[in-house]
C-alpha cells in the first residue's frame, strides 16, 4: 500500500527555499490559496520510493515563529494544529551556509514543537570561497537532527535530502530548550492549568497576539486570560527567550562550524557599495531596466509576428472549413479573434517575468528595495513598502497581499492604495499594441522611441504612486514610523532552472487567468456585435446598398461587405451601448468602439486588445491580424483613428486607471471594508479622465 509523507519546508526569505521546492517537486506542483486567508499556498508530489510520496508544503517565509507578519501567523497556526490537513509529519528548516546562526533561531522554536525536523544547509558549494567549515557530525549531535548539505546550483544534496525523508522514523523529536528557563514560576502555573497541551505550542498561542494581530484559533483556544501579565512583560519574556535560544545556537556552533574572514571573497562588499550608491546605484537601476524594456521590443517581434498571423489563418480556416453560420462566426470571429489577441503577448510577458526572476534569483532585486528606500521616505512611505510596490511590476494582487509585512496599518493602508498605479503586466498588452500603432520605430541616440515610451510609463505609474501616497500619508495623519530592515542575500550566479519554472508558472497564470475572462467576454461581445433589434441592423444591407448609389460611389463588392458590416456593427446591440456612452469618452478621443474596450477591460485590463480584436473581426474578418485592423481603422474624416494623440491618450489613461475588477476584491477582503476600493476606484478613475483629457486636447 503506498503511504503519503507530508513535508513542510520552511526557512527564512531568501534562503533558497524555493529553489528546494522545485528540485523536489519538479512541474509536479500546485498554487492556491490557504482556506479563507489570501496567503499563496504552494504544494508538490516528490517520489521517495516506490511505496513512499512526500506531499511537500512550502511554507510562507518566516524569521521566527514569534509572528510579525500574517504570513508567519499562517505557518505558526499550521504547526500548532495537529487536525489541519496541512500539518506535517517531517519539518525541512531550510538554512543558509552564510547566515547559519541567525537561520538556526527558527529551526530551534520548531524543534521545540515537538516535529520531527531536518536541517537543509543550502549553498554549501559557497562554504569555501566564504571561508566556512562544518563538522556536520557534531553539528547534528549539538542540535540533536541530522543535516542535508544542499548546493541547488550545482545539483547536489538533493538525494541526501530524500534519504532523510525516506528514514524520517528515526528522526528526534525531542526538544533542545527548556521553555520554564524564561520564566519558572509563570511556566509552571501555565502547565498545571493546560496540562494536556504541549508547553511551547500554548506560549505560542498566547504570545501570537502579542506581536501580531488576533485571527482564528484551530487547535488551541486563546488562552491569552490565563495571567494578568501585560502585553510588555510577555515581550520582555519572548527576549529572555530569544536570548537563551541564541546561548544555545552559539554553544553548537562552537562544535561543529567555523568561519575564517581571511579566506573569505571581498567582491561582495565591493558590489553592494555600486548597486547602492546614491548616484550610481539609480543610474545602473535605470540602464537595466530600459534594457529590459528594449530587449522585450527587439527580440518578441518575430514570436507575436508567428503568433498572429497563425490565429488570422486558423480563423480563415475555419471560416473556409465549417459549413457558414451563426457557430463558424461565433468560432472565427468571437473566440479565436479575443484568445488570439491575448495569447500574440506571450513572448513579452515571458520576457518580463523571466528578467524580473533573473534580477531576483541573483539577489539585485534586494539591493534596489534598499535603494528605494530613500526615494520612498519623503513620500511618508514606510521602507517596506518598496516591496510591494516592486511586486505590483508583475500583478497588483500579489503586491497588495505583500503588504501583510507592514505592521502599522495606516502605512499598510497607504500601500494598498497605491499599489495599483504600478505598472503590471496586465497592462502590458494594451501599451505594446498602441505604442506598436502611433509610436514610430526609430532610434535616439540608439534608444529605440517604443521603448523609451514603455519606460516613461513604468515611471508615470511609479511617480503617480509616489504622489498619491504623499497625499494620503498627510491626511491620514500617519506619525508612527517603523525600521527599515532589509535581507540583502548572497549574490549568485541565477539557476536557470529556477527561472524557467518562474516564467512558466507566472506566465501559465496570466493566460489561464486572463484567457477564461477573454473568453466569456469575446463570447458576450460577439453575440452583442452580431445581433441587434433595430430596423437598421435588419435592413442593413438594403440601405448601405441605396445610400451608395445615392452617392454614386465605384464601390467593389468587398468594400460593399465591408460597409455592411461597419452599418451593422454600429447598429448592433454593442453598437448602441457604444453610442449611449460615446459623449463621455469622446472628449479623450475616443469612439464608440474604444469605449466598449475601455467598459469591458474593467474586469481585468488586457481585456482591452482582446474587446477590440472581436469587434474588429466582426467589422472587418477579411484581415488577417488585430494590430493590421486597428491600423486600417478610420474615422468620419477618414483619419486614422489611433493617431498619436487619441494613443497617447490611452496609454495615459491605463498608466493612472483603475481597470481591475479582481484588485478591487482584494483590497477589500485586506481591509475588510468596501469603503477604500471604493474610494481607490473614484479617485483613479477622475485622476486617469483628467489626464487623458488634458493628453489629447494638447496633442490633437
Amino acid at each position: 500500500m503506498k503511504k503519503e509523507l507530508k513535508v513542510a519546508l520552511i526557512g527564512n526569505p531568501n534562503t533558497g527555499k524555493s529553489s528546494i521546492f522545485n528540485a523536489l517537486t519538479g512541474l509536479r506542483q500546485k498554487v492556491g490559496n490557504y482556506p479563507g486567508i489570501t496567503v499563496e499556498k504552494k504544494t508538490g508530489l516528490c517520489q521517495l520510493t516506490e511505496d513512499l510520496a512526500a506531499r511537500v508544503i512550502d511554507l510562507p517565509g518566516a524569521y521566527s515563529l514569534n509572528t510579525t507578519s500574517l504570513d508567519e501567523s499562517v505557518a505558526v497556526e499550521i504547526l500548532l494544529n495537529q487536525r489541519d490537513v496541512d500539518y506535517p509529519d517531517v519539518v525541512v528548516v531550510i538554512a543558509e551556509v552564510e547566515n547559519l546562526k541567525r537561520n538556526l533561531l527558527l529551526f530551534t522554536q520548531i524543534k521545540d514543537l515537538g516535529i520531527k525536523t531536518i536541517l537543509a544547509i543550502n549553498m554549501s558549494d559557497r562554504m569555501s570561497a566564504l571561508g566556512v567549515a562544518l563538522d556536520v557530525p557534531s553539528l547534528e549531535k549539538a542540535l540533536d537532527t541530522r543535516i542535508a548539505l544542499i548546493s541547488t546550483r550545482k545539483n547536489s544534496g538533493i538525494s541526501t535530502l530524500k534519504e532523510l525523508l525516506i528514514d524520517h522514523e528515526s528522526l528526534s523529536n525531542s526538544s533542545v530548550l527548556d521553555i520554564n528557563r524564561v520564566d519558572v514560576l509563570y511556566f509552571e502555573g501555565l502547565k498545571k492549568t493546560y496540562p494536556k497541551i504541549a508547553l511551547y505550542k500554548l506560549w505560542l498561542a498566547i504570545t501570537q497576539d502579542v506581536n501580531f494581530m488576533p485571527i482564528e484559533r484551530q487547535s488551541i483556544a486563546d488562552q491569552s486570560g490565563f495571567s494578568t501579565k501585560s502585553k510588555e512583560e510577555l515581550k520582555r519574556m519572548q527576549h529572555r527567550e530569544t536570548v537563551l535560544r541564541y546561548q544555545f545556537i552559539n554553544e553548537s556552533l562552537k562544535l561543529g562550524y567555523e568561519k575564517d574572514f581571511s579566506k573569505a571573497d571581498g567582491l561582495q562588499g565591493r558590489l553592494d557599495r555600486l548597486f547602492t550608491h546614491k548616484i550610481w546605484g539609480y543610474l545602473i537601476f535605470f540602464v537595466i531596466l530600459f534594457s529590459i524594456f528594449q530587449v522585450i521590443f527587439d527580440f518578441s517581434s518575430y514570436p507575436m509576428d508567428a503568433i498572429d498571423g497563425f490565429f488570422g489563418q486558423l480563423a480563415e480556416w475555419v471560416k473556409v472549413t465549417l459549413p457558414p453560420g451563426m457557430l463558424t462566426d461565433l468560432i472565427a470571429e468571437g473566440v479565436i479573434a479575443g484568445i488570439g489577441g491575448v495569447v500574440i503577448f506571450i513572448p513579452q510577458i515571458a520576457f518580463l517575468f523571466f528578467f524580473i526572476s533573473l534580477l531576483e534569483e541573483s539577489g539585485y532585486m534586494s539591493r534596489v528595495v534598499f535603494l528605494m528606500d530613500r526615494l520612498m521616505r519623503p513620500f511618508g512611505l514606510s521602507g517596506k513598502s518598496i516591496v510591494p510596490l516592486m511586486s505590483g511590476m508583475a500583478c497588483a494582487i500579489p503586491a497588495v497581499m505583500a503588504t501583510r509585512n507592514i505592521e502599522n496599518w495606516k502605512e499598510r493602508l497607504v500601500t494598498i492604495l497605491v499599489v495599483p498605479f504600478t505598472t503590471c503586466s496586465a497592462r502590458l498588452p494594451v501599451y505594446l499594441i498602441i505604442i506598436a500603432l502611433v509610436i514610430p520605430e526609430g532610434r535616439f541616440f540608439g534608444l529605440g522611441y517604443q521603448a523609451l515610451v514603455l519606460t516613461g510609463l513604468y515611471f508615470i505609474g511609479f511617480l503617480a504612486a509616489l504622489l498619491a501616497a504623499a497625499l494620503l500619508s498627510r491626511n491620514l495623519k500617519i506619525d508612527r514610523k517603523n525600521f527599515f530592515m532589509v535581507e540583502m542575500p548572497t549574490f549568485k550566479t541565477p539557476q536557470l532552472k529556477n527561472v524557467g519554472f518562474t516564467v512558466f508558472e507566472k506566465t501559465k497564470s496570466f493566460v489561464v487567468g486572463a484567457g477564461q475572462v477573454i473568453l466569456a467576454l469575446s463570447i458576450v461581445i460577439w453575440f452583442l456585435g452580431s445581433n441587434g433589434y433595430s430596423k437598421e441592423f435588419k435592413n442593413a444591407e438594403q440601405l448601405v446598398t441605396e445610400r451608395l448609389q445615392i452617392d454614386q460611389a465605384s464601390i467593389s463588392s468587398l468594400e460593399l461587405d465591408r460597409e455592411i458590416s461597419s452599418f451593422k456593427l454600429e447598429h448592433s446591440y454593442i453598437g448602441q451601448l457604444g453610442k449611449l456612452i460615446e459623449p463621455v469618452v469622446r472628449p479623450l478621443g475616443y469612439d464608440w468602439k474604444i469605449g466598449i474596450a475601455l467598459l469591458t477591460s474593467f474586469a481585468a485590463r488586457e481585456v482591452f486588445v482582446g474587446t477590440l480584436a472581436t469587434i474588429y473581426s466582426v467589422q472587418d474578418a477579411e484581415e488577417s491580424t488585430i494590430t493590421k485592423r486597428m491600423a486600417l481603422e478610420r474615422d468620419s474624416l477618414g483619419k486614422p483613428v489611433f493617431n498619436l494623440a487619441t494613443g497617447a491618450s490611452i496609454l495615459i489613461f491605463y498608466a493612472l486607471a483603475m481597470q481591475c475588477m479582481s484588485t478591487l476584491a482584494v483590497v477589500k477582503k485586506e481591509t475588510n471594508s468596501w469603503k477604500w476600493p471604493m474610494l481607490q476606484l473614484g479617485f483613479m478613475t477622475v485622476l486617469a479622465y483628467t489626464a487623458s483629457l488634458l493628453t489629447y486636447q494638447l496633442l490633437a
